[in-house]
């Protein structure tokens, strides 16, 4: 026990020497330890290969993921230089690899703009990386040095000559240490879709760079994806809104903006580029996409926060120049200028500052001011070119402004309706709750009463609370908000959660640490997890983003041989008949194990169901995340939107993975 009386002493500091800070706290430079810091060591490493692109050195980057699941980043550009250092006297490579904070993005004559301004992200990889290869390619030779967790083995050592011809560039090869990522090679591993979406974004910001994806894990053939695109932000706006209906054309620009900023201590004039695009379609739903330096900051920042102010406000004054807002009437606001909108914004900052090194959000004020000025010059100018699609924008903002104003009202008369249905909690269908609360308390919304009535028998009172759902919940991606206010099963839902939808929504207010979806595991089942994802998606997003929803994982099988119990869980790509069948290989006498097939929870008794799905100890709960919000908007905008055709067309393609649950 540690004394409180006692001071603190030399004895009591630590120095970490060269990458041991890392690997002792991963969550301070790459986010965590899960799968989403795993995928996080793939863009650091890529990032710098696009500064080489934005630094005009480099028009090519590959990734490979190799069948053992490491991972090769190999660009054409310069080279990371290999001669001996001229302070520490040791390679350049070396260094850049293994000290902190050291790189060519610090002096100011490498790079005009860059992402990885922090000169920590390829040395906390390495740092986090069982082994790691760097090869470059350059001074007419192949140069390379090897890590181990972060350790030199050897000094870097040229071991060919490069062939005549042949490009220059840096090649890192990695593979990530399970030491730190518990789960690699168990639970979870690097997901082709999530690398190929990153990388599209990073291609439509970073024009005239092509970036190709390798998946040699796939067989016989490996998978592959490439992207480049000439359309810049324009064509990524179309290609999000691929699935809806337009109301205008895209609005665009670049611009550059001059300011003052300090660097080593003294005042420098310096430029930043901003350029956007955005665009109004029929849907009631909002997507936003910011980057600064190509860095996607999926937290906004002051990026973000130009691109709206200046859509509001020439929308604003648009409306009162032509007669659409009278002088009685109120402004619109960002409530109302939001709806239905998909809008990118991009910067290109020599000295970006961001909230974190995972660099979630840009916190540089003057660049708000500067996106501002371009947003407003190039969408006035639309407006006054183009009237007839002004007349729409505004349309649809002021129908935004009426529903939101019906809506207020409506939310008052629901108050007192949510406190009275907080109170009850002893009816069935409704809030089985928990005598704890705070951050260890947990919500589970469970499929149907029979379940719901299993599960308030298996759970833990003290800290597990039960809310069933009667049915299949409203399908949200479709419905008004009007319409979704008025379904008993989403207001008893939202009533629970205690923290409002929209705009409203305060995550401070939750009354429970962890919100879990358990379903039958069957089609029923993933149809209401899809709308119950579909509607957190929408309307409660920070619940998401904030890692406090889940989806738990009851067990497929449960094979009993000789009075001994085992469960199997579903597995990432592996078919149910897949899994029982090796399950089986486990036994001498696999003809003589009973096998139970779950269909539903209510098949489970609540000793089975605690054993299995709700106690801590045993169970598997999948965290609901959404790394890349453009990939997952398009996701639900196609499977639970109005058009057919692309649902129809994604039916098709995966057929064959599917099996028929009868």
């Amino acid at each position: 026990m540690t004394d409180p009386q006692r001071q603190q002493t030399g004895q009591d500091i630590r120095a970490l020497e060269g990458l041991e800070a890392v690997r002792l706290r991963p969550g301070m430079y790459i986010g965590g330890t899960d799968v989403h810091a795993l995928h996080h060591l793939v863009y650091e490493v890529v990032d710098n290969a696009i500064d080489e692109a934005m630094a005009g050195r480099c028009d090519f980057i590959q990734v490979t993921i190799h069948a053992d699941s490491a991972i090769t980043v190999s660009d054409n550009g310069g080279g990371i230089p290999v001669e001996k250092h001229w302070q520490k006297g040791i390679s350049t490579l070396e260094l850049v690899m293994t000290s902190l904070h050291a790189g060519g993005k610090f002096g100011g004559g490498a790079y005009k703009v860059s992402g990885g301004l922090h000169g920590v992200g390829v040395k906390a990889v390495n740092a986090v990386s069982e082994w790691l290869i760097a090869e470059v390619h350059r001074d007419g030779y192949i140069w390379q040095q090897r890590y181990v967790r972060g350790e030199p083995q050897g000094e870097v050592q040229a071991i060919a000559p490069l062939p005549e011809g042949a490009p220059t560039g840096t090649h890192i090869t990695f593979y990530p240490d399970a030491l730190i990522f518990e789960g690699v090679r168990r639970d979870f591993d690097f997901n082709f879709k999530t690398l190929a979406d990153r990388f599209r974004e990073m291609a439509y910001v970073t024009r005239g760079v092509t970036i190709r994806l390798i998946d040699e894990r796939e067989k016989p053939l490996p998978r592959e994806m490439t992207f480049y695109f000439e359309g810049g932000l324009r064509s990524f706006v179309r290609y999000l809104n691929r699935h809806r209906e337009a109301i205008h054309e895209v609005v665009s620009g670049v611009g550059e903006h001059k300011f003052t900023m300090l660097a080593e201590g003294r005042e420098i004039e310096a430029t930043m580029e901003v350029e956007f695009a955005f665009q109004y379609t029929d849907s009631t739903n909002t997507t936003e996409l910011a980057f600064a330096n190509t860095i996607n900051t999926p937290d906004g920042g002051t990026h973000q926060t130009g691109l709206r102010s200046a859509i509001t406000r020439v929308i604003n004054a648009y409306a009162r120049k032509m007669g659409f807002l009278k002088d009685r009437d109120a402004n619109f606001t960002g409530r109302h200028t939001l709806e239905g909108l998909t809008a990118i914004v991009s910067v290109r900052h020599p000295a970006p500052q961001f909230e974190s090194q995972t660099k979630v959000k840009l916190m540089n004020a003057e660049v708000s001011a500067a996106v501002s000025s371009v947003v407003s010059e190039a969408f006035s100018e639309f407006l006054e070119n183009n009237p007839r699609e002004g007349r729409k924008i505004v349309e649809k903002c002021l129908n935004a402004m009426r529903i939101q104003d019906a809506l207020d009202k409506q939310r008052e008369l629901l108050l007192g309706e949510r406190k009275s249905l907080l109170a009850n909690t002893t009816l069935p269908g409704k809030l089985a709750d928990c005598s704890d609360r705070g951050m260890n308390s947990e919500l589970f919304l469970v499929e149907g009463d029979s379940a719901g009535g299993s599960a308030k028998q298996a759970r833990d009172r003290h800290f597990q609370a039960i809310l069933p759902l009667r049915g299949k919940i409203l399908n949200t991606e479709r419905a008004t908000l009007n319409r979704i206010l008025d379904s008993q099963e989403i207001k008893a839902l939202i009533a629970a959660l205690g923290t409002g939808i929209r705009e409203d929504f305060n995550i401070e207010k939750m009354r429970y640490g962890r919100v879990i979806i358990l379903t039958d595991a069957d089609v029923d089942g993933a149809h209401i997890r899809t709308l119950l994802l579909t509607f957190f998606y929408r309307y409660m997003p920070d619940l998401i983003r904030e890692r406090r929803l889940y989806i738990a994982q009851p067990p497929l099988f449960r094979l009993e041989y000789r009075k001994q119990v085992r469960y199997f869980y579903p597995e990432p790509n592996v078919k149910e008949e897949q899994l029982l069948a090796r399950a089986l290989a486990n036994y001498p006498e696999p003809e003589k194990v009973v096998v139970q097939r779950y269909k539903g929870l209510g098949e489970m008794n609540a000793e089975q169901l605690w054993e299995t799905t709700l106690n801590p100890a045993n169970r598997t709960l999948l965290l609901v995340t959404s790394e890349d919000a453009a990939a997952a908007d398009q996701t639900f905008e196609m499977l639970m939107g109005p058009s057919v055709p692309p649902r129809r067309k994604f039916i098709i393609q995966h057929s064959k993975e599917a099996t028929l649950d009868i």
